[in-house]
């Protein structure tokens, strides 16, 4: 009697086969992303570099004979100032847009209006920066009086108002309309992702559309409405033409928003600066350029963190 043998089957391998694309796709992103990270170690050395020079020169040679840390600080008050103003007037407005696009507008209305939200980014941040000199700084005087007659005890509108209207609450409102088409585009395609059941649910249970809006859908997308926050942020920190058109600059440091006398900011005073400056004064400038890319690192940084603690109302997941 003969033993019969079956060959049993070879495992199949749980390694899912690559093709050539996939692997020249894999190469190609990878090396993207350490392009990156090598771009930014180099703007870091040679913000660093060229900045040492500044940072153990002695007080009387560099400009005004002041220290460097008084020489930038008054442009860092003015670099957070004018961005916060710009993110706290264009996020509110640019969640009530992506809202109204995505629940609200039928469709023949929301794709046009979200075109032209987007086509705001396309405008250059000069012709930004004239429209705010020409025509907002103008119009903003009679707001900026009323502000005052009213609001004068706060340190905000305690005046005196500027004739010209070219303040920091001009250069403010400026910024966020610059930023208005980044944070909306984000939330808008964030709150599009809600979950259809979610919405639907809320509904059934009887709630209404704002209802519905508040339980389901903003908490889904705050996550990415933080993110477009911090990326419109990111993008009022480091603006240098529209600011350094707007603005009329005093180098004060002073929380009145109204007044003719305001502090500057770090991209605005580099431009306006760079070309006249030589010697010791252009590592001046480059170390302030330093202050504002380790500013700009930390909001990114506190970006993710808030992100990473939302992950779980994430899109992603």
């Amino acid at each position: 009697m003969s033993a019969t043998t079956t060959d049993a089957p070879a495992p199949a391998s749980s390694r899912p086969v690559q093709q050539p694309g996939d692997r020249i796709f894999a190469n190609l992103a990878s090396g993207a992303g350490i392009l990156i990270l090598v771009v930014l170690a180099g703007v870091a050395v040679f913000l660093i570099s060229e900045a040492l020079p500044a940072l153990v020169a002695p007080a009387a040679s560099l400009p005004g004979g002041k220290t460097l840390a008084a020489y930038i600080a008054p442009l860092v008050f003015g670099t957070v100032l004018s961005a916060v103003i710009a993110l706290v007037v264009a996020t509110p407005l640019a969640v009530g847009v992506a809202l109204f696009i995505t629940h609200y507008a039928p469709r023949r209305v929301a794709q046009p209006l979200a075109y032209l939200v987007d086509l705001l980014a396309a405008v250059p941040s000069i012709v930004y920066g004239l429209w705010g000199a020409a025509v907002l700084g103008p119009a903003s005087v009679g707001v900026s009086t009323f502000l005052n007659q009213w609001f004068g005890w706060l340190p905000f509108f305690a005046g005196p108002v500027s004739a010209t209207g070219r303040t920091m609450l001009t250069a403010g409102l400026v910024l966020a309309v610059m930023i208005l088409p980044i944070i909306t585009a984000v939330s808008r395609e964030v709150f599009r992702q809600t979950p259809k059941l979610h919405e639907e649910a809320a509904l059934a249970l009887g709630a209404t559309r704002w209802e519905m809006i508040r339980m389901a859908v903003l908490p889904f997308g705050r996550s990415g409405v933080i993110s477009g926050a911090m990326l419109g942020l990111g993008r009022a920190l480091g603006e240098t033409m529209a600011v350094a058109i707007v603005l009329s600059v005093s180098g004060a440091v002073s929380f009145n928003l109204i007044s003719s006398g305001n502090p500057s900011t770090i991209a605005a005073n580099i431009a306006l600066q760079f070309p006249e400056s030589s010697g010791v004064a252009v590592n001046v400038l480059i170390a302030s350029g330093l202050v504002l890319f380790l500013i700009t690192l930390l909001v990114n940084a506190l970006a993710r963190y808030i992100v990473n603690r939302r992950r779980e109302f994430s899109g992603a997941n």
